[in-house]
């Protein structure tokens, strides 16, 4: 396991200063066997990367130190976890073995570092991020502390991503997007899930990061003031309760505001919550939820109350452990402010999630995370499913909001939004689920499919003739539930199809052929991909055994090969160039080179126009689909078909047009605002209008133009022109 170390003595310095650093993090969280076996991974893990650096020229060791650092101070794990982030990349990237490790440190940690290991690149799978993603989450269920791990070395990786060639920047921030966010958020891991966020927006619309970054630092002086006249009629109040407490104010991430831009349709000076005030109390636990609501009697009483923007985390904290009480008052000059009052105890479990969970065990009443990591469980246990539906079911499971709804005996059970009366009837028990026959919520009968409402009480009647059909799965959205339909279904075809089985197997014994031997042969042939359907179908009378045989030739106990189709396939015209469509220049460059030499089309999921930030998909069936990297799809594409993903480019090419698509909002003034959004698309900018639909209502309109444009810099000029018409109150590209 000894590997030269080549570190010159500078390096070894800041390598073994950057290791102290994360000693001292950890005084007082480890014993004295602990601190031994840290310095023991720390030397394993400085001999096997010696001789590795990372993109950025920086030597590899500082990346297992630093993630093992944000492991201690940023999500409060202990001196295993440390070993094992140390150690993260010596089996994957060294000569390392996880049976080296495993004599050192012990079962724990090789399994911790196993999860950590991506599959090797020898392990055959269409799907290779889908299938590494699939293991790391799969350890949830015997050590959560490998998804921490791994999102510690994203978290690193992200950090340091400039390093990174664009399209591999690109790549991670759609991954991290798509699957790292979330999970740190249903693992209740806020600061991180931020990061991740801004970070990947940054990467992926850097003007538009930078725009709000600026925005954002442009009014801090402002904010901060305004924060201290907001908070200053509050202190006497709160000294009053003689209890001790901080009150921060802070603006909210910048991906989040990008966000709230987006949904509301709206420029940044018109959004008002740009920061939260927090009211953190240090009070014992049993008396947490008094003082809260004290607290916010105060704040209601100086600042007027939206009531319906109420919500009270603590008496139904949020599935990942959350708890806070949150409100939005009016301030001073009129502006909304959202307040969140908490606990010390709630705002390390906020900062810390799962790791705070923990510690806490025992001091809070609710559950948070045990029925979650069941209902993962239950995925994994189909076997069936491919990595891609595995990571969109896993993806479904972590809902950010829920309804609780109740037994007709009172039991609150915790559903995702959007759950249905049959999900309900499968998460009590998996046979009430099979048999359910009808549904009462609030004592009137529903159907099936019924979308539960917080609040709701549900009875279900059974029935033991009851048996589940495929339109079921139509009516349910939680994996629980598709899962046990998809069994029970497999299971009925499965008996349904014996009947066919013994058929089959009747005419192979008249034939004198072998059964197991030549059963695959006659699936293939009847066109089916598994054994099943083909009896299921002969079961049904969807087939029958005398058409099969129609294309099967037996001779001496043995079937012949089919000559005429292998015949076929060989002899079958290859895709030539003439079927592509010709253009007098390349408009696309595909990997560095021009677009003619490959069968490419713009998607019509997000119409890129000249400028956009591109990427070329490998479609299955129709050549290279060009889509823009803020695509609602991209991350989808991005993070599961990575070894699909081409490097795209705009090629010098000006004369091509694009489609873009234009909403724009304003004052409904009546006759002329038709002729004058078209007089200054057609006479200024002198373009062709492809589409153009127009709706008003009670003083408003909503207008949706669809434009034939050269590139992005027209259409931005197109869409200031229009902002500044009178009237107008907003102009967005449509995604």
């Amino acid at each position: 396991m000894a590997v030269k170390v080549t570190y010159q003595d500078k390096e070894l310095l800041e390598v073994q200063a950057a290791f102290d650093g994360l000693m001292q993090s950890l005084e007082g969280k480890m014993d004295g066997e602990d601190e031994v076996l840290i310095r023991k991974a720390f030397e394993i893990a400085s001999e096997s990367h010696a001789d590795q650096k990372r993109k950025s020229g920086e030597l590899f060791i500082f990346h297992p130190i630093e993630v093992a650092r944000i492991c201690v101070d940023e999500m409060g794990l202990g001196p295993t976890a440390i070993m094992a982030a140390l150690l993260h990349d010596t089996v994957e990237d060294t000569s390392v073995t996880l049976e080296d490790l495993e004599a050192v440190f012990g079962k724990k940690v090789s399994l911790l570092v196993d999860g950590l290991t991506k599959l090797a690149k020898s392990y055959q799978t269409d799907t290779p991020q889908a299938e590494n993603f699939r293991k790391v989450l799969s350890t949830l269920l015997f050590d959560v502390r490998v998804v921490l791990i791994k999102m510690a070395d994203r978290l690193h990786n992200m950090r340091t991503i400039k390093s990174m060639p664009r399209e591999k920047q690109l790549k991670i921030a759609a991954e991290t997007s798509y699957i790292y966010a979330p999970v740190a958020h249903r693992l209740g891991f806020y600061n991180l899930r931020t990061e991740f966020q801004d970070i990947s927006l940054k990467v992926v619309e850097p003007d538009t990061y930078k725009e709000i970054a600026k925005k954002l630092n442009q009014t801090k002086t402002e904010r901060d003031e305004y924060i201290e006249a907001f908070i200053d009629p509050l202190r006497s109040s709160i000294d009053g309760l003689n209890v001790p407490y901080r009150i921060t104010g802070r603006p909210k991430s910048i991906s989040s505001i990008y966000n709230k831009i987006k949904k509301k349709n709206v420029p940044f000076e018109e959004i008002y919550d740009l920061f939260a005030v927090r009211i953190i109390v240090d009070v014992p636990h049993e008396l947490e939820k008094q003082t809260c609501w004290q607290i916010y009697s105060i704040v209601t009483d100086v600042h007027t109350p939206i009531p319906e923007r109420l919500k009270d985390f603590i008496s139904t904290p949020k599935s990942n452990g959350y708890e806070s009480l949150h409100t939005t008052v009016i301030g001073p000059k009129g502006r909304y402010v959202e307040v969140q009052i908490r606990s010390e105890r709630m705002d390390e479990v906020a900062e810390r999630g799962f790791a705070a969970h923990w510690k806490y065990k025992g001091i809070s009443n609710h559950n948070h995370f045990d029925p979650w990591l069941d209902s993962i469980r239950e995925i994994l246990e189909d076997k069936e499913k491919d990595a891609i539906e595995f990571i969109n079911d896993f993806k479904n499971n972590l809902f950010s909001e829920e309804v609780f709804v109740y037994t007709p005996m009172g039991e609150v059970k915790v559903l995702p939004k959007g759950a249905t009366a049959l999900d309900f009837a499968f998460s009590i028990h998996t046979d009430i689920g099979y048999h359910c026959i009808a549904v009462k919520v609030n004592k009137k009968l529903v159907p099936m499919g019924y979308e539960l409402q917080n609040g709701d009480q549900i009875h279900v009647t059974t029935s033991k003739n009851q048996k589940p059909t495929e339109d079921w799965l139509k009516l349910v959205v939680t994996p629980r539930a598709r899962s046990r339909i998809k069994s029970a279904i497999k299971e009925e075809k499965k008996r349904i199809g014996e009947l066919g089985k013994e058929a089959l197997q009747r005419k192979l014994r008249n034939l004198k052929l072998d059964f197991e031997k030549n059963i695959d042969i006659v699936v293939e042939e009847a066109g089916y991909d598994t054994r099943a359907d083909l009896y299921y179908d002969i079961a049904q009378d969807n087939i029958s055994i005398p058409h099969i045989f129609k294309k099967i030739e037996v001779e001496d106990g043995e079937i012949l090969e089919q000559e005429s189709k292998e015949e076929s396939k060989v002899h079958s015209p290859p895709l030539t160039k003439k079927s592509r469509k010709k253009r007098a220049e390349p408009v696309i460059l595909l990997n560095d080179e021009p677009g003619e030499k490959f069968q490419y089309s713009f998607a019509n999921c997000c119409n890129p126009v000249n400028g956009d930030k591109i990427f070329g998909f490998i479609t299955t069936k129709e050549g290279i689909k060009i889509h823009r990297y803020n695509c609602p799809n991209a991350q989808h594409l991005l993070s599961n078909y990575g070894y699909r993903i081409m490097k795209a480019d705009w090629a010098n090419n000006m004369d091509k047009e694009f489609v873009a698509d234009l909403k724009i909002v304003g004052i409904d003034q009546g006759v002329g605002v038709i002729q004058n959004l078209t007089k200054l698309i057609s006479n200024k900018f002198n373009l062709n209008i492809r589409s153009f639909h127009i709706e008003g209502e009670e003083g408003y309109f909503e207008a949706k133009i669809s434009l034939l444009v050269h590139n992005t810099h027209q259409l931005q000029l197109i869409m200031q022109s229009l902002k500044s018409m009178d009237g107008i109150s907003n102009v967005s590209r449509i995604e």
